[in-house]
């Protein structure tokens, strides 16, 4: 079983299609989507609607919850507050209504799949952890894999008996090894934000090879920092796609 692992799309479907057709031309079993679908991207109703049509499962984000909650919403940042103002006004009630029904984690095929932080957070930032902190977040949960974004850089995270320890990231093929635990930042999608570059990123996750493969896909960047500019987004949501 090959599984695509999707985070912080972010309402860029350029980069979205382009991660789509990349994950089709591999074949992939199936694919689950770790929320902040929409927020800075100029397209979250484009975006939601592919996930609603290609059936793709996802947990919610921060971004999806703020769209729910006036006083959440105002706790953000001006870039981010502003950006889902506007995303609001270009979804449909479906869409809206999709988003706020997301699940807070989803358990599949043996694996957990959160937007923050294990074992259920949406907001909460796993940032290079501690040693201490990471023994308190494996013991929370029982699943051997999960996966989270909200930081939209690549993190990898292992336990093997006692011992807990932050792996360095990197875009290449890793071993999981069964007798491990391992927690998982696939990349973003729509905003990375990684040392690597401004590619569209994702993983797969192959659960009888033992293995995760990030994958770094190129899209039109232009086209969606155009559309950004059109639809009056912050400066900053294009700013970040351009270094």
């Amino acid at each position: 079983m090959r599984l695509a692992i999707l985070a912080d799309i972010h309402g860029n479907f350029q980069a979205l299609q382009a991660v789509l057709a990349d994950l089709d031309g591999i074949g992939v079993d199936g694919v689950v989507s770790l929320g902040d679908n929409i927020g800075y991207g100029p397209q979250p109703e484009e975006v939601v609607q592919t996930l609603l049509a290609r059936g793709i499962d996802s947990v919610i984000g921060n971004h999806e919850l703020a769209l729910g909650s006036a006083g959440y919403l105002l706790r953000l940042n001006p870039s981010p507050r502003i950006s889902l103002e506007i995303s609001r006004q270009l979804m449909s009630s479906e869409s809206l209504s999709y988003c706020l029904s997301l699940p807070m984690y989803l358990v599949r095929h043996g694996a957990r799949f959160v937007h923050g932080c294990p074992p259920e957070s949406a907001t909460t930032y796993l940032w290079d952890p501690a040693e201490t902190r990471l023994a308190r977040i494996f013991t929370s949960y029982a699943e051997p894999l999960c996966f989270f974004g909200h930081t939209h850089a690549l993190a990898h995270f292992a336990a093997q008996g006692q011992h807990y320890e932050v792996q360095q990231a990197a875009l290449q093929a890793r071993a999981l090894a069964p007798a491990s635990r391992y927690i998982i930042n696939p990349g973003s999608v729509g905003q990375p934000r990684d040392d690597f570059n401004n590619l569209a990123k994702y993983g797969i996750w192959d659960q009888e090879a033992h293995t995760f493969i990030p994958r770094a896909v190129p899209y039109d960047v232009q086209q969606t920092v155009s559309l950004l500019q059109k639809r009056n987004f912050p400066r900053s949501n294009a700013d970040r796609l351009l270094w």
